[in-house]
């Protein structure tokens, strides 16, 4: 477990970022946060609209604030606040899954350039997948495995633990519940081009 804690080798990063790219998914390197921050709001025009998933990694590199905050853009998830989930369900859900942007993270990416994204609901499936205009993903270097096998391993032995506790906090669950990868999006390829982004941060970032 513990390597997964700890940021890959510059060669591991290096050969990650080259399979990314062979895989039709734009990949850079940033050094540290700040670098990834900036990097992020240089992908985005100004007033674009835009969704930030529910992640430790956005929280971490101050990106969930400064995206959602009012009038820099036409932030998903500050629309979302103003409705009414008992009566507005579905517009809420479409505006979820069709943004023009999503800004998030994944839980594991492999040495040959594919991702896995695990979830509990499914929420951030739909964009991720196929519905986002345009997605970018923050990666922290200590989520780079050798394969997909050892990223399902990293999602069952690491991830699924630390999520559990995140969720209990935030929603103010009880200590028996715990969570579950009732679903997993399996990025191997993307085919339409400049869609998909990551900035592989040399540093640990979220989980």
């Amino acid at each position: 477990m513990k390597e997964w804690k700890v940021p890959a080798s510059k060669e591991s990063i290096e050969r990650t970022l080259k399979a990314l790219n062979a895989n039709g998914i734009q990949a850079v390197a940033a050094a540290n946060a700040a670098e990834a921050r900036q990097k992020v709001l240089a992908m985005l025009p100004a007033g674009a609209e835009v969704f930030t998933m529910v992640s430790v990694t956005l929280d971490s590199v101050g990106l969930s604030k400064e995206i959602n905050e009012p009038g820099r853009f036409d932030s998903i998830r500050n629309r979302l606040a103003t409705m009414n989930p008992n009566t507005q369900e579905r517009d809420m859900r479409k505006l979820c899954a069709a943004p023009d942007f999503t800004v998030g993270s994944v839980h594991a990416v492999t040495e040959d350039g594919h991702l896995l994204i695990a979830s509990n609901t499914g929420s951030q499936l739909p964009a991720y997948a196929y519905s986002a205009g345009k997605v970018i993903w923050v990666v922290g270097a200590q989520k780079i495995v050798k394969d997909l096998d050892e990223g399902m391993r990293r999602l069952r032995e690491y991830v699924l633990g630390l999520e559990t506790a995140r969720a209990r906090k935030a929603y103010g669950l009880p200590e028996d519940w715990s969570s579950f990868y009732s679903k997993v999006l399996m990025f191997r390829r993307e085919v339409n081009p400049n869609r998909t982004q990551v900035v592989l941060v040399n540093e640990a970032l979220g989980f």
